[in-house]
Order: C-alpha cells, then sequence, then structure tokens
C-alpha cells in the first residue's frame, strides 16, 4: 500500500513539473487536457495552475498592499472574493482525498490563508469602524411624540388625584404619620404596534453585509460575531442610559426612598416598551439584514447582543417584587405589572428560536408571576389595613376624615385595573376558599365580579371604621355631621366614577337615606333645646295674662342657645356646597317659623319696658343671616350684638 502511494505521489509530482515547465496557456490546456485523459487523478491539477493565474497574483498584492487604506473599496472586496475562492478550491481538492504535499501547493495556500487574514483583520476593524460611526443615536423627543401618537394630548397629561388635599393619611402608620399630597398617573402607552427604529444608517447596513457575508465565508464568523455583539450591546446599555434605567442590584433599589423609585418606575414602564417594540424589534431586523446568509449567526447575535438588556430591566422588576410592601406602590406595581403581560408575547416571539432565549421568556414570565403576587400582596395588606386602622384623635370641625379621603380615592383609582385584579384575584380566592358572603345592602353579590366583591367589602369595613371615629366627639350632634360628611363624600366617589357601575344604583340610594336619616338626627340633637325655649307651656297661660319673667327668661335662653350653637357650629366644616346649604334650610325650616310665632304672640309684652333689646334681640331675618354662617369652619361669636333700634 506504501509502494503504491508513493508511486501516485511521484507520478504527481512530475506531472506537475512538466505542467510548470510550460510557459503560455495553450499549451497548458493542451496538455492538462492530455494527462486528464491519461490518468484521471490528474485532473486536479487544474486548481495548481489557476493558483498560479495572474489574478490570484493581483488580488494578494491589492490586499497585502491596502493594508493602512481608510476604506475598502471595490477592488479590494474583488480581491478578497479572490483569495476566498481559491482556499475554497484548495480545501475542497483536500477533503477530496489529494494529498497536501508538493511544495507549490503548500505555498500557494499558505499565500493565500496569509493574505486571507490579512483581509479578515483589516475588515473586523472596517466593520467595527462602520457600525459605531454609522449607530443613530435614540432620541427621547421621538418616542415622546410616537407615545403620543395613539392617545390625545390630554390624556397624555392626565393624572389622577390620589389625595385631593392635604389632609390624607399613610394607612402603614396611620394613627401618627401624615401624608403630603401624591399624585398617580398611569404609564404613557405606546400602543399594540412596534416602534420603527432606524438603528444604522441604511446605507451603511449595506457595506456591513458586504463585510459580513465575507468574514462568514471564509471561516471568520466567531471575530465578526464578537465585534458586532460589543458594539451593539454598548449601544443599547446607553439607550437604557438614557431612557432613565440605570444598573442598579436589588438591594440598592430597596434602599431607594419611595418619591425616587416612583420615577424609576414610571421610567422603567415607559422604557420596556420602548425597549421591546422598538430597541429589540429594530435589533433584530437589523440582524437579518446582515447575518441573513445564516440563521445561526443571526439568532446567536440578536441573542447576545439583546439579553443583557432584557435582563437589568427583568432584574429592576423583580426588586420591586420582592421589596417592601406598602400601599402607595400598588397602582406603579400594576402599572408594571400591565406592561411586562402586555410585550411578553413580543418577547417570546423574540427569543423563542434559541434555548438561551427560552430562558429569557421564562425569566420574563417568572418577573411577571412576581409583580402579580405583588400586587395583591399588597391589596390584601390594604384591606388589612383599613380594618386594623386605629387612629383615636377625633377630625378638628367634623370634616371629612384622611382615612375616608384615602380609602375612597384608593379605591377609585383601583377600578381601572378591574381586568388585571380580576385575572390575579381568581387564584388568591381559590387558593383561601374565601368568599365575600355578608351582604347588608341587598345586592346580588354572586353576580359581582371579585374585585367588585373585594371593593364592596373595603368600602363596608371604612364605613365601620367612620362610624367608631363618629364616636369620638362628645357632641352628638357633631357625630352626625361627622357621618354625613363623610357618607357623602363616598356616595360622590361611586357615583362619578366606574364603582357606580359595580356597586350599582340601590347602593347609592341607600347612603343618601343614611345621609338624611342623620340630618334628623342632627337637627333633634343640635336644635331641640334652642325650640323647648319658645314653646307657650310654662309661659302661664294665654298671651293676655303670661308672665314677663317667664318671657325675659325663655328669651334670653333662646338668646343663649343660639349664640352658643352659632359659636360652635360656624366653625364646624361642611365641605360640600348642597349639603351645606340642605342642613341651612332645613334648621331654618324649623327654627325661624317657630322663632317668628314665639316673637308675634309674645313680644309685645316685652317691647314697650325697659331693656327689651336686652331679651329680645333678634328678628328673625336676623336669624336668617346668622344660619348663612354656619358651617363654613370659621368659629364666630354674637354675644356682643343687640337688635337693631333698641
Amino acid at each position: 500500500m506504501a509502494t503504491t502511494v508513493e508511486g501516485k505521489d511521484k507520478v504527481l509530482a512530475t506531472a506537475q513539473r512538466i505542467v510548470q515547465s510550460l510557459n503560455n496557456t495553450s499549451d497548458t490546456d493542451d496538455m492538462l487536457l492530455i494527462l486528464s485523459a491519461f490518468d484521471n487523478r490528474l485532473s486536479t491539477l487544474s486548481s495548481f495552475v489557476s493558483a498560479e493565474d495572474p489574478r490570484f497574483e493581483a488580488a494578494e498584492q491589492i490586499i497585502l498592499n491596502e493594508v493602512n487604506s481608510s476604506s475598502l473599496c471595490e477592488d479590494y472586496l474583488d480581491a478578497v472574493d479572490e483569495i476566498i475562492q481559491l482556499t475554497e478550491e484548495l480545501n475542497l481538492n483536500y477533503r477530496e482525498g489529494e494529498p497536501r504535499e508538493g511544495v507549490v501547493k503548500d505555498d500557494v495556500m499558505d499565500r493565500a490563508e496569509n493574505a486571507l487574514q490579512v483581509a479578515m483583520t483589516r475588515m473586523e476593524d472596517e466593520f467595527r469602524h462602520i457600525l459605531i460611526s454609522n449607530t443613530v443615536p435614540l432620541d427621547p423627543d421621538r418616542l415622546h411624540r410616537s407615545s403620543l401618537s395613539s392617545f390625545s394630548a390630554a390624556m397624555a397629561v392626565a393624572a389622577t388625584v390620589l389625595f385631593n388635599d392635604d389632609a390624607s393619611v399613610n394607612l402603614d402608620d396611620v394613627s401618627s404619620r401624615r401624608y403630603s399630597q401624591h399624585r398617580h398617573s398611569r404609564g404613557v402607552s405606546l400602543g399594540g404596534d412596534d416602534i420603527s427604529l432606524d438603528l444604522v444608517h441604511p446605507d451603511a447596513v449595506i457595506d456591513l453585509k458586504e463585510i459580513a457575508d465575507r468574514m462568514i465565508r471564509s471561516g471568520y464568523e466567531k471575530e465578526c460575531c464578537q465585534v458586532y455583539c460589543t458594539v451593539r450591546r454598548d449601544v443599547l446599555d446607553e439607550c437604557l442610559m438614557i431612557l432613565g434605567v440605570e444598573v442598579l442590584s436589588i438591594e440598592e433599589v430597596h434602599r431607594i426612598d419611595w418619591p425616587s423609585l416612583d420615577d424609576k418606575m414610571k421610567k422603567w414602564i415607559q422604557a420596556v416598551k420602548v425597549v421591546v417594540r422598538g430597541l429589540l424589534s429594530s435589533e433584530k431586523g437589523l440582524c437579518e439584514q446582515i447575518f441573513g446568509g445564516s440563521d445561526l449567526i443571526k439568532e446567536i447575535c440578536f441573542l447576545e447582543t439583546s439579553k443583557g438588556c432584557v435582563m437589568q430591566l427583568l432584574s429592576f422588576g423583580e426588586a420591586v417584587a420582592i421589596g417592601r410592601r406598602s400601599s402607595e406602590k400598588l397602582f406603579r406595581v400594576l402599572d408594571m405589572y400591565d406592561t411586562l403581560a402586555e410585550v411578553l408575547p413580543d418577547l417570546q416571539a423574540l427569543f423563542m428560536d434559541e434555548e438561551a432565549g427560552e430562558m429569557v421568556c421564562s425569566e420574563s414570565k417568572g418577573v411577571l408571576d412576581g409583580l402579580g403576587y405583588a400586587a395583591i400582596g399588597i391589596f390584601v395588606e390594604f384591606e388589612n389595613a383599613v380594618k386594623g386602622e386605629a387612629s383615636k384623635k377625633p377630625i378638628q370641625n367634623g370634616e371629612i376624615h384622611p382615612l375616608c379621603r384615602y380609602v375612597m380615592n384608593y379605591v377609585k383609582l383601583l377600578v381601572d385595573y378591574t381586568d388585571t385584579l380580576n385575572a390575579l384575584l381568581e387564584n388568591v380566592e381559590d387558593e383561601s376558599g374565601e368568599s365575600q358572603s355578608e351582604n347588608n345592602d341587598n345586592l346580588e353579590v354572586d353576580n359581582m365580579s371579585l374585585v367588585a366583591r373585594r371593593l364592596l367589602a373595603l368600602i363596608k369595613s371604612l364605613e365601620s371604621k367612620l362610624e367608631e371615629k363618629s364616636r369620638m366627639y362628645e357632641d352628638n350632634a357633631m357625630q352626625y355631621i361627622f357621618l354625613m360628611n363623610n357618607i357623602l363624600y363616598i356616595v360622590q366617589k361611586v357615583k362619578d366614577s366606574e364603582l357606580r357601575n359595580l356597586l350599582g344604583d340601590n347602593w347609592i340610594k341607600k347612603r343618601r337615606g343614611q345621609i338624611r336619616q342623620n340630618s334628623t338626627y342632627y337637627l333633634r340633637a343640635s336644635w331641640s333645646k334652642v325650640l323647648s325655649c319658645l314653646k307657650d307651656e310654662g309661659t302661664g297661660g294665654s298671651s293676655s295674662n303670661v308672665s314677663k319673667v317667664v318671657l325675659k327668661e325663655r328669651f334670653k335662653n333662646f338668646n343663649a342657645c343660639f349664640e352658643d350653637i352659632y359659636r360652635i357650629q360656624t366653625g364646624w366644616k361642611v365641605p360640600d356646597p348642597q349639603l351645606r346649604e340642605e342642613l341651612r334650610i332645613s334648621i331654618s325650616e324649623k327654627v325661624i317659623p317657630a322663632y317668628r310665632s314665639f316673637l308675634g304672640r309674645f313680644g309685645n309684652h316685652l317691647e314697650s319696658g325697659r331693656h327689651a333689646g336686652k331679651y329680645i334681640k333678634y328678628t328673625a331675618e336676623d336669624l336668617e343671616n346668622h344660619l348663612l354662617d354656619l358651617f363654613e369652619g370659621t368659629p364666630l361669636i354674637l354675644h356682643h350684638m343687640k337688635r337693631k333700634g333698641t
């Protein structure tokens, strides 16, 4: 066998020398034809001859002589193509069984590989230069305009007030801490469509593809991918910085104060939409344009470029999900959940082709679940905080309690997340087996959604707390003013929001009945003593033989009672103008006719005497005017006033 191989080598070597000794192409071709006909083993000699072709020499010279030129010209690319084709032919011959021996053949292969290595180094540098110099910076203003395109400008800037005055309360420490005004706004949506972004100037993409095709064909795909991934990763990192997303560890996120965290959560929501539907979608398109000739390289480059960006976003989401739960975070957490749920199908489409891509999708689903659990956990803690709220200090002036404002504004906002909360609560209800069975409002609870049941129970807890807090007032009349103020506030929040559709008109009607009932209780508690001064009993019989002493005492007591009520109840506050006016009318309808009648029957017995103005200090019109000062929240005094004309 060894003798056979040696004989074959000698035949090939001899034939090779014969062919090389010929000086013109015509003779060479003729000799090749003769030798090939004599022995088909000699047909492979054509590749040796083509390697000595002037085109190879010219291509080699172009590559070696233009190492330091500033750009890749067309001649250079053609030269690279010549060298690539030659090396492919030589390698093909080796694979077909031809022994790699012979001085000429080895020399040509070495020269070709050397030229190719020089060319690939040059092309790698050019690939990097083109990719960096033609990167299109992210334009936040353009993204903002894009986000507004699917919404009216008014909707884009609208903010829902969570606490609508300075008297607000933090349920995490309701007895001692007061919360400043806080506003919550839903994250701006970018709609369902992808955002079209040019990541690299289109003309440069053509050049990048030309280089990538040659590097991949030459076996330098690893170097090409490394350059691409390194450059594009840095670009995506810079985009995240432009979008306001910082690199933070979980521990760092947990140390951030709430106002700063709230701002970062808003930026995260915007960034997730921009990154997934804008940057990553466009990045995948760029990979397809540049590496379209190889599905494997295309997917690897996209995955290696983009997964770090996605994982950074997911890390922040995870940190929020496992962080300290507090009521003010709920709406932002729900926004984050909705946003991630919205883009998850897009992420799955982007990363479905590789095992590592499945890991990205799995991580995304895990963070989504974590945000969902966090949201429900915060909601449950909020429910428990309302039930356990135990502040003992009554609110000055009988106004709307901060707890009432907080809870109702909170509940009003929660309605915006009905679909999300219903989906999340299904798991909680199934696991706990709890049901809100108590129903004192004759509502069809079985037909209500899970969210509606929970919100109904939450409002019931609030009403119970308000009943408890009303009993903190020593003045019974003020208890009823306090209850009217707070029940009306609850009714208004329900009536003017989607809560009305959840709870129904019958629920509202029942609360309005409670307000009227408390109004009656107030009149009885506050004005019965005043009205008792205007009764005929004890005055001495008919108007002809009435006792002036008794009359003086009656008018004196009436004045004292009225002035005392005036002094106290001008300091009470009824914020709602309609309720305030209705209360004044109710008082007037009770007091003014009774005073006018009593004054008409008995006033003349005192008016003719000395110091009549000391007892008959007010006309009925005076009293009506003074009643207009009640419930304004500013205490006033009447004890120095005297009736005009006396």
